[in-house]
């Protein structure tokens, strides 16, 4: 309850106070949604489109020779070292042969996602090598690298070794599950 003798104050208070006169501003019931990064969508769309289609980069061909390789910013080299010469045990594969674009990119994110979930740091990813391909040459190698480049779960990767299928799969390291706190 307001106490009588508070209220009387306050009208005392305010009894000269007098409404400002309009300003001819329009009201508006809500802020504006906030401005879209529409230069940032694009880069981000052309930088997705040239790893799915482009050229493998110069920092592939310089690392080992020909042989792909990737590492994620912020690892040490020694973490591709390893990887290269197999101190990590494989403990899972796919073999992407004779799918289609699409269909090996949703594999790859089903298996990436079910070997993560079950604890697997290595694993091998069969692409081939495209020696049934127009060309000769493998479509998709050329789309796996891209894909898994983009994958937060991966840390690096690299060419496997010829007795685990050399140009036509590659060693994949991945980062640890993380559990709910």
């Amino acid at each position: 309850m307001i106490d009588p003798d508070d209220l009387a104050a306050f009208r005392a208070a305010v009894a000269d106070a007098r409404p400002l006169p309009e300003s001819g501003r329009v009201q508006l019931g809500s802020k504006p949604p906030p401005p879209r990064p529409l230069q940032h969508i694009a880069d981000e769309r052309a930088a997705l489109h040239e790893s799915l289609h482009g050229c493998i980069g110069l920092q592939d061909r310089l690392e080992g020779g020909d042989e792909p390789s990737y590492l994620r910013h912020g690892l040490a080299q020694t973490v591709l070292r390893d990887l290269r010469r197999g101190r990590w045990v494989v403990q899972d594969e796919i073999d992407l042969h004779g799918l289609n674009r699409d269909e090996a990119r949703q594999m790859l994110a089903e298996f990436l996602a079910r070997s993560l979930h079950h604890g697997r740091r290595c694993i091998r990813v069969v692409h081939g090598k495209g020696l049934r391909s127009p060309q000769k040459t493998s479509i998709l190698r050329q789309l796996v690298r891209g894909w898994l480049a983009q994958r937060e779960e991966v840390l690096a990767y690299c060419q496997a070794k010829p007795q685990d299928g050399g140009e036509g799969a590659l060693i994949v390291l991945l980062r640890t599950q993380r559990r709910p706190a």
